[in-house]
């Protein structure tokens, strides 16, 4: 999600703008001011406005305006001239709420003073059938994380005969915003209460913006990528940081790596530094392949790594630079403070990382341990082949330091998500070999001589010598 710090070993990354999306516009709100308070009717020359007809008019002028002070003390008055009327109570929470948003720095409370929530639970209970209120305390609601309470309100105001479509609309994106972000995410509901929205009223730029999450969280990278590509087409984007970084992070994830340096070198360009930006250019470099951008990668990342000590996903991207360059040993460092920074439950792309390390560095007990942790969280694995490389690290580990049983049931493991290959079959054998399992043994060492094809001339070479001597004691 746009914001957050790069994460390589998750492809969705998620962006968060919960408070952008639920936070009214201050235009808006005055637009929506100057059409909410009704005044007296003066189409009749002879008859003298009410006092609360001047007062709502001041209001509207006031709100139309943006004089969002003027339009507080005239709609407290009106509120203390007709306490129980809801359209003025929706206002004037309506008004609290530009007020507390436009406020650099909030002032201490006032137990007796009104609030926004106050004043539209009042409206509420003044008529529980209006609409509005129970519209603006979602909202408000879904803005301070009370997100239960948030879906109540809003799920009340569809049941409502009078609400209007533009309200509807705003309450379905609301629902549709909360049900992206609530744990575990519900992404069908997301969909279907988006598409009403955009169905009653024409689709906004955050419309786009949050297909583009839903279909990211889908793991539907390809709309994913479509839709975000739209968004920052949009002159309301403005280039938004946090959206072209996820847009490179999906690309990335999809190896579109000549798109993902395009969009990040003009990325950088434009916000010099950016340590996000920085880290998914390095990693582009790195996945290419290239070694010349390979090398252009690791000082990138050196210097962000200075800059920022504890940025975990940078830690980790350098990590991954030092293991591609043969510098195992400040890999392992690496990773061994993220492992340790992580708790009792660390992710098991990271141990597996880390004792990628440890078996260049012939340390393969060490391995052994970490690759057994991993492979007990077969979701935390980006794809079923990321969790049978695992599994394939744990039995190379198990047969180095003599532990066959580890070996076959590492390879079992591996046997759920991926085909035997020729490395695959001849640890399998060498196992039972060495738990005297002859009849395997001589039967798995045929399959992989069948399948080396001469491409292992150490091991085809081993293995034709054990078929004599089993054979031989047969």
């Amino acid at each position: 999600m746009p914001g957050a710090a790069l994460n390589p070993s998750t492809t969705s990354p998620r962006i968060p703008l919960l408070t952008r999306w639920f936070m009214l516009p201050t235009l808006v709100v005055a637009l929506l001011f100057a059409a909410s308070v009704r005044a007296q009717d003066f189409s009749h020359p002879d008859t003298e406005p009410s006092p609360q007809a001047a007062l709502a008019v001041q209001a509207n002028d006031a709100l139309t305006a943006g004089d969002f002070a003027a339009a507080l003390k005239l709609l407290t008055d009106l509120n203390q001239k007709s306490p129980n009327n809801p359209q003025v109570l929706y206002d004037l929470g309506l008004t609290l709420e530009a007020l507390e948003s436009n406020s650099p720095a909030p002032a201490p409370p006032d137990p007796t003073a009104p609030t926004a929530e106050s004043c539209y639970r009042k409206s509420i209970d003044a008529n529980p059938l209006f609409p509005p209120p129970h519209v603006g305390l979602g909202l408000l609601l879904a803005r301070t994380n009370r997100v239960a309470e948030a879906r109540t309100q809003l799920e009340l105001a569809f049941a409502l005969p009078d609400i209007e479509p533009a309200l509807k609309a705003r309450a379905y994106r609301a629902l549709a915003k909360l049900d992206q972000q609530s744990t575990p995410p519900d992404l069908a509901a997301a969909t279907s209460e988006l598409l009403a929205a955009v169905r009653l009223t024409p689709e906004q730029p955050d419309d786009i913006l949050l297909s583009a999450q839903i279909a990211d969280a889908s793991a539907d990278l390809p709309a994913a990528e479509l839709a975000y590509r739209r968004y920052l087409a949009l002159p309301a984007a403005n280039g938004d940081p946090q959206v072209t970084a996820a847009l490179a992070h999906i690309l990335l994830a999809q190896h579109h790596l000549a798109d993902a340096e395009a969009i990040l070198t003009t990325a950088l360009v434009q916000h010099p530094g950016n340590p996000t930006f920085t880290a998914q250019l390095a990693q582009a470099y790195l996945q290419s392949g290239d070694p010349t951008k390979a090398i252009r990668a690791a000082p990138m990342l050196v210097q962000l790594h200075a800059d920022h000590p504890d940025d975990r996903a940078i830690t980790r991207v350098l990590a991954r630079v030092y293991l591609e360059a043969d510098h195992a040993d400040q890999a392992e460092a690496l990773y061994a403070s993220l492992i340790a920074g992580s708790g009792d439950h660390p992710d098991p792309t990271l141990l597996d990382a880390s004792a990628e390390a440890l078996l260049s560095l012939h340390r393969p007990a060490e391995a052994e341990k970490l690759l057994k942790q991993a492979i007990t969280n077969p979701a935390g694995f980006p794809t079923p082949d990321a969790f049978g490389d695992a599994a394939t690290r744990l039995a190379f580990a198990a047969s180095e330091i003599d532990d066959p049983r580890t070996t076959l049931q590492a390879l079992a493991v591996r046997a759920t998500v991926q085909q035997p290959s020729p490395s695959s079959l001849f640890l399998e054998a060498t196992a039972n070999d060495d738990l005297h399992q002859t009849r395997n043994a001589v039967a798995l060492y045929k399959q992989f001589l069948d399948a080396a094809g001469g491409k292992f001339p150490d091991q085809e070479s081993q293995a034709r010598k054990r078929l004599v001597e089993l054979q031989h004691t047969k």
